[in-house]
């Protein structure tokens, strides 16, 4: 087994928020996704705040003429556009409540705005389910063709008060051939605390995809640098190896309960680095567990173990 830590990032960022006559809301800040599913996981923090559903929320992203957004790297895209995205989603929300309490022709005129719930896509008294309108009835009897506010968020505090990391442990069970020195990894399991996991399905996918690489970084990925030039001998998928189906083995992945709204206003943890940081040490961990032999440069290789 082996232990991964991996700090909490966060940066400045913001994101319009458009909410149109017909009920539908658009979401915008130029950030990126480069595959972890941004544009879902943003929705939801959206939706959610909106009290619309999934389909009522379209989220934009990677323009630089969109609301401005950190780098979509360090694990920090989550807790900071994500923030943006729950401020202004927020802001809206309660600007569409006031407007609803101070028009006497909405059935909500003079409830308390506190007292006012939101849920899909309708505006109704907490204490009163049936005393409500929706998004579209309000705007349209106020002649708003939308409502629109920009969200932020202002990053990290300085100093920070709180160490505020996200954690793995990694376990896994290796076989090696002891004549050939092969070694393969029989099955593996990440257990995780990244506070508030936002969408189950792709963390799960994240850390599945983190472990695969981490199978390769073990035991596969070699660079060969020719050092006359500096170029890269193998740089190509026939010579530089990584993992394929036939290298994969039981993979599992935890996720433990919980936020963390001293990290950001989400509640939520980095999850892009930390899931893949445990899993090379916890294979080479195995590999001298089953050998004997500890190998402290990767790859594995099986010249290394003969």
């Amino acid at each position: 087994m082996a232990a991964g830590v991996y700090d909490t990032m966060r940066s400045e960022a913001q994101a319009s928020v458009r909410l149109d006559a017909d009920g539908t809301a658009l979401v915008q800040s130029a950030t990126s996704d480069m595959g972890p599913g941004t544009a879902t996981s943003m929705s939801q923090v959206a939706a959610d705040a909106l009290g619309l559903t999934m389909r009522q929320v379209t989220f934009r992203l990677g323009d630089s003429l969109m609301p401005p957004a950190p780098v979509h790297a360090g694990s920090q895209t989550m807790a900071s556009v994500g923030s943006a995205v729950q401020d202004g989603c927020d802001k809206l929300r309660r600007q569409a409540i006031t407007l609803a309490v101070n028009d006497e022709g909405s059935p909500l005129y003079g409830v308390d705005a506190a007292d006012i719930v939101v849920r899909g896509g309708r505006l109704y008294a907490k204490d009163e389910p049936t005393r409500g309108e929706t998004y579209q009835r309000l705007l349209d009897r106020n002649d708003r063709t939308h409502l629109e506010v920009l969200g932020s968020y202002a990053g990290p505090s300085e100093p920070e008060r709180f160490s505020l990391y996200a954690y793995a442990a990694l376990f896994a069970e290796v076989a090696v051939d002891a004549r050939l020195g092969l070694v393969r990894v029989r099955r593996m399991l990440g257990v995780y605390d990244a506070a508030r996991i936002v969408n189950p399905r792709l963390a799960d996918s994240q850390a599945i995809g983190a472990m695969t690489g981490g199978i390769g970084q073990a035991l596969l990925e070699h660079t060969v640098t020719d050092h006359r030039d500096g170029r890269i001998v193998n740089a190509n998928l026939a010579d530089y190896l990584v993992p394929t189906h036939a290298d994969m083995p039981d993979l599992k992945a935890i996720f433990i309960d919980g936020q963390d709204y001293e990290a950001d206003p989400i509640g939520v943890k980095g999850l892009g680095e930390v899931v893949i940081v445990g899993v090379a040490p916890a294979i080479a961990n195995a590999v001298f567990n089953a050998t004997g032999r500890r190998i402290r440069e990767l790859p594995i290789t099986a010249e290394a173990l003969l």
